[in-house]
């Protein structure tokens, strides 16, 4: 390393302890402050599983609930990260994709970190996909045609960025880049689909330096999840091509299996429970995929009753429940892939793209979810089938992802950005 590069390096460095020394300050004045077990900080929440840890909630809702504050944001699918008592989303402004911080408890525009996108002929080109990912005092993004960002997240200050299309020679997939980043120990891994031998890529989270790449699949858009094997750690991913598994540590394929998807939708983030990952496709359906050290093999597959789209999997005490894009929810035995039973379109109205996020309220048969009317449901999920409890409407139609912190849900549709109490 040059001279030039140390001073850089170091300069950065100490930038962003001043950056987390600052936060502090203007934590206990001017910007609300949730604790960091109530951050609701990437894709899926802070375990990354769709699980709340939330406090008690009433299973009887008013028509309309309360809102705390309201914002302006351009439209986009992007889902929303709550950290360090700020909200994180991306949207889309003409020509520019923006990621955008508003103060948690009062919704005060905080700062905006704007960028040329060029969506050209992009297939449902509203605006950006992924979720923002807080780690450490900085936010990592993915926008819709492959622009990387590492900033400050407390200034917006850029630390280093990358073009997956122009730097890396990354194939675009049809509907954008999707895959929100995923961290691992100090490296940030994403879900590339550059050339060669880069469908997925590790940067170090600091610098923006690759240290691996794996895999010679295009890109997709379903987000990996990290796993253990025992005491061995996984990465869990699905490409238009393949279920992969490979080692986190330094990129190497443990191994594979084939599922070549129509029109190359491997969407939904797959679940990992019982030495078995599932995941569930559009067309092709479900494939459950059982983990035994080195060995991978399919264990079932069903194309009847879970076909999931975009809507994320759950799972509890051996039984899985997806919205499949006919029957609704269905629940189903993760061992053998039995049908247990279908909520008849009950959650959402049946749709040519059904969608409505799923998650987990604490420990509880309870979910609480969003459908794409937004629509906030509370309902359960057990065996014995599908209860509604509550719903209220809260937004326009939307595909994002909220996000869950203390009592409240922070949400969006492609015009408003909005804080709901939840009773």
């Amino acid at each position: 390393m040059s001279l030039s590069e140390n001073c850089q390096r170091k300069l950065r460095h100490n930038s962003t302890i001043i950056s987390l020394i600052l936060s502090l300050l203007v934590m206990g004045s001017s910007v609300s402050r949730l604790s960091a077990d109530e951050d609701w900080p990437n894709w899926r929440g802070p375990h990354a599983n769709g699980h709340w840890d939330a406090p008690p909630l009433l299973e009887s809702w008013p028509e309309k609930l309360p809102v705390i504050w309201e914002a302006k944001v351009g439209p986009g699918f992007s889902g929303l990260a709550v950290a360090g008592g700020r909200v994180y989303t991306l949207d889309r402004q003409a020509e520019t994709e923006r990621i955008v911080c508003f103060d948690a408890g009062g919704g005060r525009l905080l700062w905006t970190s704007a960028y040329k996108a060029d969506y050209g002929d992009l297939d449902h080109g509203k605006g950006p996909r992924s979720t923002p990912t807080i780690h450490q005092g900085r936010v990592y993004t993915l926008g819709a045609v492959g622009h990387v960002r590492c900033l400050d997240a407390i200034t917006g200050e850029t630390i280093w960025k990358k073009d997956l299309v122009r730097e890396l020679k990354a194939r675009q997939p049809t509907w954008g880049f999707a895959a929100s980043p995923v961290i691992y120990r100090d490296a940030v891994i994403l879900h590339a689909g550059a050339k060669p031998n880069g469908c997925f890529i590790a940067f170090d989270a600091r610098t923006g330096e690759e240290r691996w790449r794996v895999g010679d699949d295009p890109a997709g858009y379903c987000t990996p999840i990290l796993a253990k094997d025992g005491s061995r750690e996984l990465l869990l991913a699905w490409t238009p091509e393949h279920v992969m598994v490979v080692a986190p540590q330094n990129g190497k394929l443990i191994g594979q299996v084939d599922y070549k998807v129509t029109m190359g939708v491997s969407i939904a983030t797959p679940i990992y429970h019982e030495k078995t990952l599932f995941v569930s496709g559009y067309w092709e359906g479900a494939k459950a995929i059982k983990l035994s050290g080195n060995d991978i093999e399919l264990a079932w597959e069903e194309n009847r009753y879970l076909r999931g789209l975009m809507a994320q999997p759950l799972y509890r005490d051996g039984h899985i429940y997806l919205l499949d894009k006919q029957h609704g929810i269905v629940c189903c035995r993760l061992e053998t892939g039995e049908i247990v039973w279908t909520d008849k379109n009950r959650l959402t109205p049946r749709a040519r793209d059904p969608q409505a996020t799923l998650v987990w309220v604490g420990k509880s048969d309870r979910a609480i979810c969003l459908n794409a009317g937004g629509e906030l449901v509370l309902c359960r999920f057990t065996p014995d089938g599908y209860a509604e409890l509550t719903r209220s409407k809260v937004c326009g139609e939307t595909w994002a992802h909220p996000a869950y912190s203390g009592n409240r849900v922070y949400l969006r549709d492609d015009s408003r950005l909005a804080c709901i109490e939840l009773p």
